[in-house]
């Protein structure tokens, strides 16, 4: 029987549990992106935890992008040092850490918001050799991967998407052609670093004309041809509806058994249980291995050792969305147990 503080395989690597934590926004940080304090103990404290493994809060890869403010940045001398010194803290745990690479918006002096259409071979080429010179900072930082943001909305996740990609180039049409610039990227990061790819993708969109769960699939199944060694599988948006919260959690579970069912990678699936309890079911009744959570760390760093201990948790969040939309790292509710402090 499958329990969420089993000692498993993931890929090359060995995590300690099945829980994934997954960052998005970075408000502790300071300008131009320095670590604080602050940081390096929140990352201790989710090493500690009993987590299997840790995916950081969004680094951006331009620091004019839209969600630039709102999270961490490459782009500063001190990035490489700073970061390995994270790196380093994390893995006294025996804990692996990826970065979580993405962008929103393609901008160049003369255009802002470049839709993926009007993006040239020039711009395509320029997207790629930024990903990967990040990529190579991200290896020398320490970093155990590189989790390439392909879902919710971010610029690449549209560039995938058959709703946003009208492309009538080697770089529109079919699902192949829309993943090329992606798959591009992925076999020089393979060529030049050490970093596991993980590949973060929505399960199905709520868009008509957008991807399907069959869609979904297909796109796994080509990723991991062309070397990606996890994939993380969420939904669109952040969930708002506490009334279809069980809802869309069957849905998800169901999509990634689809996915499961046709590739031989790890997949995580995306957050939306609240208990150890829904936890454990999911791993025994489907065939999920991986679950990630991101909120209920926001609330509360440590809030894994308290399950270890007493075998039937719940997560202190009220799933209020405040961390969400107010873009912070930080609880609202329980700001004392966000920052672990007593």
């Amino acid at each position: 029987m499958k329990d969420l503080f089993d000692t498993v395989s993931f890929g090359n690597l060995k995590l300690n549990s099945r829980i994934v934590r997954t960052g998005l926004w970075e408000s502790q940080r300071e300008q131009p992106g320095n670590l604080t304090p602050e940081i390096y103990d929140r990352y201790e404290n989710l090493a500690a935890s009993g987590v299997g493994l840790i995916i950081t809060e969004l680094y951006s890869l331009y620091p004019k992008d839209v969600f630039s403010k709102y999270s961490n940045t490459l782009n500063y001398n001190q990035f490489v040092r700073e970061a390995k010194d994270l790196t380093d803290l994390v893995h006294l745990y025996d804990v692996p850490i990826f970065a979580q690479l993405g962008f929103v918006q393609y901008n160049k002096p003369t255009e802002q918001h470049i839709a993926v259409e009007k993006i040239s071979i020039e711009d395509i080429r320029k997207i790629q050799t930024d990903f990967i010179i990040a990529c190579k900072k991200l290896d020398y930082a320490g970093f155990d991967g590189v989790q390439i943001a392909l879902g919710n909305y971010y610029f690449l996740t549209r560039f995938i998407n058959p709703y946003f990609n009208k492309r009538e180039d080697k770089y529109g049409g079919n699902t192949y052609n829309r993943l090329r610039i992606v798959l591009e990227i992925i076999k020089v990061i393979k060529q030049n670093t050490n970093l596991h790819i993980n590949c973060r993708l929505n399960a199905f969109d709520i868009q008509k004309g957008g991807m399907t769960v069959e869609d979904t699939v297909e796109i796994a199944k080509i990723l991991e041809d062309n070397g990606v060694d996890s994939l993380q599988i969420t939904r669109p948006r952040s969930p708002q509806y506490f009334s279809r919260e069980n809802y869309e959690k069957k849905i998800l579970a169901s999509a990634c058994n689809d996915i499961i069912d046709n590739v031989s990678i790890p997949v995580i699936m995306g957050g939306g249980v609240r208990t150890q309890k829904q936890i454990n079911n999911i791993l025994n009744k489907t065939k999920v291995e991986f679950i990630s959570m991101q909120r209920p760390f926001v609330a509360d760093t440590s809030f894994l050792v308290d399950w270890q201990i007493d075998g039937d948790g719940e997560v202190k969040c009220k799933t209020c969305n405040n961390c969400y939309w107010k873009k912070t790292s930080t609880c609202f509710i329980y700001p004392k147990a966000s920052l672990n402090v007593k």
